[in-house]
């Protein structure tokens, strides 16, 4: 059944980790391959090993252990397959606890010398060929044996529990970690799967996890043995199985890589899309696809940054030749600006070169206008922090800073508070519907545009985020935040800022020379009418995309346990 249905556990999140507890947890109880009658059972074994291990006490090369508790009923975990038995560890084969010489003292280690394993030079069901910190033969000498020889598997039973590995150099290991000594008839491979599983299971865990971790602990660890033959087979199986969880991993980052080449060169050829007819003809290509294509939530966030790229081009919706042209839009607002100059309620600015027809990033549709963005807007700086002048009638009101202002919306989870003069409330006070523009910082925040929707009664910015407000009733916030945070004008500023290590910036200056696009005011409307259904839909897709995943993993998880049982 669960080969049957193996795309479904792979695919689901952390689903080939999961395949592979599983596949030890099949194989410690003894589900993993069948049990064949003719097998020498584990009784017979374990007579074998404690006959060896009575030889090597006797030699002095091991230490009697103390005398262990009957195993009760209560403690077996599972019913063990016919052949097998349960046996503590310290029953079943000798180990060794490590040690840690004096840190700092320097006569105990050394650049060159004997290993000495910690847990991080540990990979789990790997080998451990060299280590960090070596011993003289002085550290060495603490220890009181021979170091620990190749081959000899070690294994993690504190902070860490049950990483393992095994020996491919001499050495010796802290008090973290124990080694084990396999006795005729015990297959290491067999140990080394199955040891983390049990380590972390059942009464063995609360064993291993109690308040003292010590050699009685470690002794009380419950086994469940297979007869040796069953052993082999049982490593056999595993190795096949896991390495076909290697392949099914790395065939996910493939299958990705792949699909995320094939949504780029598809949403490519929409974004190449010169005029509404070729963007026709490309999105049935797309369309065609689209189940396939869009399956998963980064493909969905490249379909709505395309969109919005054609949607600040004019192209997802039609023009009609009827309305008002932008070049009238533009000297409407271009009066209003002289008016209010006039009226002493605008500070002049300085005058701005024009516009030349090479910055424009795209050809505009039939009654669109390209105007520099100072032109169209007043922009302002916000208050300094730290000013030392003197405060007459000082009021303490929030402030908007980077942090505040992402891309389309505003984080208020966390805002601070600055001290001005009631005087200078109505030049740093930001109002409904004004522009919130980042200065900088890393790369990806020069330029972020959000519309204050007065979140706060009373809320000021600071001079790191600049305040755009239109000067004219036809101005249009939400067609200039969809433009200013689309592809295009990111490109503007990435080429305009002053650039460091992994830090830009950009200045009022650059900022009101950016080429921004006015489309006719109806059509600004309807454009942006447009992009809140398709982000809408954008948000629904990625909705239902992870209702869909979860429901995904819970059928996994499902199969998972239904296997395990």
């Amino acid at each position: 059944m669960l080969l049957s249905n193996m795309d479904l556990v792979v695919t689901a999140p952390a689903g080939v980790a999961k395949l592979r507890e599983l596949i030890l947890s099949l194989a410690v109880q003894g589900r993993l391959v069948p049990q064949d009658p003719a097998d020498e059972p584990a009784s017979k074994l374990l007579q074998t090993i404690q006959e060896q291990k009575a030889r090597l006490i006797a030699k002095g090369k091991i230490r009697r252990n103390k005398a262990q508790a009957k195993i009760a009923q209560h403690e077996k975990p599972f019913a063990l397959p016919p052949g097998w038995e349960w046996v503590r560890l310290g029953a079943l084969l000798p180990f060794r606890i490590g040690k840690t010489p004096a840190s700092e003292d320097p006569q105990y280690w050394d650049q060159e010398g004997y290993a000495w394993v910690s847990i991080s030079d540990m990979a789990h069901l790997g080998e451990v060929f060299d280590t960090q910190r070596k011993l003289t033969a002085r550290g060495a000498q603490a220890f009181g044996y021979e170091p620990l020889p190749v081959g000899t598997l070690i294994m993690s039973f504190k902070l860490t529990i049950g990483k393992i590995s095994v020996l491919r150099v001499p050495a010796y290991h802290n008090e973290a970690i124990v080694s084990l000594m396999p006795l005729c008839g015990l297959v290491t491979d067999f140990l080394k799967y199955m040891l983390p599983t049990v380590s972390k299971t059942g009464v063995s865990k609360e064993a291993l996890m109690g308040t003292t971790l010590n050699t009685q602990s470690l002794s009380n660890l419950l086994i469940a043995l297979p007869p040796a033959v069953e052993q082999s087979r049982i490593v056999a199986r595993v190795e096949e199985l896991m390495r076909l969880c290697d392949t099914l991993e790395a065939r996910g980052p493939l299958e990705a890589a792949q699909h995320a080449r094939l949504v780029d060169t598809l949403l490519g050829t929409l974004s190449g899309s010169n005029t509404p007819q070729e963007l026709s003809a490309h999105w049935q290509r797309v369309r065609t696809h689209f189940d396939l294509l869009f399956d998963r939530p980064e493909a969905v966030d490249a379909l709505e940054q395309t969109l919005l790229q054609l949607a600040v081009r004019g192209l997802l919706v039609p023009q009609d030749p009827g309305e008002e042209p932008a070049s009238g839009l533009l000297q409407k607002i271009c009066a209003e600006k002289d008016r209010l100059i006039a009226a002493g309620q605008l500070r002049p600015d300085k005058a701005l070169a024009p516009l030349q027809a090479q910055e424009a990033p795209f050809r505009a549709p039939p009654g669109w206008e390209w105007a520099r963005f100072g032109d169209v807007a007043a922009i302002t700086s916000g208050v300094i922090l730290g000013r030392k002048a003197a405060i007459s009638a000082p009021v303490l009101l929030p402030y908007l800073r980077v942090a505040n202002v992402q891309r389309w919306h505003l984080n208020l989870s966390s805002v601070k508070q600055v001290v001005i003069d009631q005087s200078e409330l109505e030049r740093f006070q930001i109002v409904r519907g004004d522009l919130l523009i980042t200065e900088g910082g890393n790369r990806d925040k020069v330029g972020r545009t959000a519309i204050w929707r007065d979140e706060l009664p009373v809320c000021l910015h600071q001079n790191h985020v600049f305040r755009v407000r239109g000067t004219s009733p036809d101005w249009n916030p939400v067609w200039a935040e969809l433009y200013l945070n689309s592809v295009p004008a990111r490109a503007y500023f990435a080429a305009a800022s002053k650039q460091t290590t992994n830090l830009a910036s950009i200045n009022m200056t650059q900022l009101r020379l950016c080429a921004f696009p006015v489309p006719p005011l109806v059509e600004q409307a309807r454009i942006v009418s447009r992009v809140e259904a398709l982000r809408s839909l954008c948000a629904d897709l990625r909705q239902r995309l992870s209702a869909s995943q979860t429901v995904q993993t819970h059928l996994a998880e499902a199969l998972l346990e239904s296997v395990a049982r």
